[in-house]
C-alpha cells in the first residue's frame, strides 16, 4: 500500500536554503551529545535523518555512525546539505530527495532515527509505524526542535510575530509550527503519539541556551521559514523588512535582541523483544 503523501507543500521552503544555513541556530552540542548518550549509540550503527533540510542534525552527529541516510523533499536543501557534508569530510552520508514515508529501508537496520523541527510536516502515524519496522531492537527515534523567534515570549518577539501576521495574513496560532498537515505539534503531543504507537521509554528532554539576535539575523531567520520567506512575501518583502526594522528599533534602538532559547527532544525506543 503506498504511503500517504503529506499535505505540506513540496516547495514550501523554496529559495530558503541560503538563509536556513546562515541564520538558523545550530542545535546545542550538549543536547546532541545527550541524545546520543540516551540512545546508547554504538558508533557502528546506521542513522536515518528524516526531513533533514541542509543537514543541521545529520552532519554534526554523523561521525557517531558507520552509515547515514538523510532525506528531504526539497532538492535545494539536499544540495546544500551535500555541499556541507563534503566540506566537513562526512563522506558516508547518502542524501535522498523524496518523501520520508516512501523510503525503502530494511527492517531492523537503523540504530537511531532523527526528525529535526519537521514531525508536524510528516504523516506521523505512518512514520511511527515505519520506525518500529526500521529500528533495530532497542533502537531509538527522536524529534528535535526549539521554540523559535515566532513562538518566543519576549516583548520583541511579540512585535515580530504581530508584524509577520500583518504582512503575510498568517493566523497567530499557525506561527512557530508553520503550515501543517492538521496534526498536533509540540513535545507533549509528540510524547503522546510515541506512546500510542507502541514506543517504549518515551521522554521529553529540554535545554535552555542564551542567544542575542542582531536585527539582520532576525530578518534572515524569518526568510528561512515557510511562513515568511521572500518567495511568499514577493513584492511585499521590502516593505515588510522596512516596517519590522522600524518597529524593533523603536522598541530597542541597540539593534540587539536577547532571549533564552528553549531546545529539546522527544525520545522513544523500540522494545528489544517482539510485543
Amino acid at each position: 500500500m503506498p504511503a500517504l503523501k503529506p499535505l505540506f507543500p513540496k516547495d514550501a521552503f523554496s529559495g530558503t536554503s541560503d538563509y536556513y544555513q546562515k541564520y538558523r541556530l545550530p542545535y546545542p552540542r550538549r543536547m546532541l551529545e545527550d541524545l546520543l548518550a540516551r540512545s546508547a549509540c554504538s558508533g557502528r550503527g546506521r542513522l536515518l535523518d528524516l526531513a533533514c533540510g541542509p543537514g543541521r542534525v545529520t552532519i554534526p552527529i554523523a561521525p557517531q555512525f558507520a552509515e547515514v541516510i538523510a532525506v528531504d523533499l526539497e532538492p535545494e536543501m539536499i544540495e546544500a546539505a551535500r555541499r556541507r557534508g563534503l566540506a566537513t569530510s562526512a563522506h558516508h552520508i547518502r542524501w535522498h530527495v523524496g518523501y520520508a514515508e516512501e523510503l525503502d529501508i530494511p527492517d531492523s537496520s537503523i540504530e537511531l532515527i532523527t526528525i529535526g523541527e519537521a514531525f508536524h510536516r510528516l504523516d506521523q502515524r505512518r512514520i511511527l509505524e515505519l520506525a518500529l519496522r526500521w529500528l533495530s531492537p532497542g533502537g531509538s527515534i527522536a524529534t528535535l526542535g526549539c521554540f523559535s523567534v515566532l513562538s518566543g515570549r519576549e516583548p520583541w518577539q511579540r512585535i515580530v510575530k504581530e508584524t509577520v501576521c500583518m504582512w503575510t495574513g498568517t493566523r497567530p496560532e499557525s506561527l512557530g509550527a508553520g503550515p501543517t498537515t492538521g496534526q498536533g505539534y509540540g513535545p507533549e503531543h509528540q510524547a503522546r503519539v510515541f506512546r500510542e504507537a507502541g514506543l517504549a521509554d518515551v521522554e521529553n528532554v529540554s535545554f535552555t541556551e542564551p542567544h542575542a539576535w542582531a536585527l539582520n539575523e532576525i530578518l534572515g531567520f524569518l526568510y528561512s521559514t515557510s511562513v515568511c520567506s521572500k518567495a511568499l512575501l514577493k513584492e511585499k518583502a521590502e516593505g515588510f523588512e522596512r516596517d519590522l526594522r522600524a518597529k524593533l528599533l523603536a522598541h530597542d534602538s541597540s539593534g540587539i535582541y536577547r532571549e533564552e532559547t528553549e531546545w529539546g527532544f522527544t525520545l522513544g525506543r523500540r522494545g528489544r523483544t517482539a510485543s
